[in-house]
């Protein structure tokens, strides 16, 4: 897989991160969240990210 970095919220490697695959798809680095009373499958995870970096990367047409 081919992993493009579009949007981050800083320039070091250990911030919430927006990166596109050669598949199609987005890929999302953040803070894996353990208060969040959910049942999430074994084979899934829910990755928290700040809603403002969505809004940069719609801002600046990268998704």
């Amino acid at each position: 897989m081919k992993v493009t970095r579009l949007v981050s919220t800083c320039d070091i490697k250990d911030c919430p991160t927006i990166y596109a695959t050669d598949r199609g798809t987005l890929l999302v680095q953040g803070p894996t969240p353990t208060d969040h009373g959910l049942q999430i499958p074994a084979h899934e995870t829910l990755v928290e990210i700040p809603v403002e970096l969505i809004r940069k990367a719609i801002r600046d047409d990268l998704i």
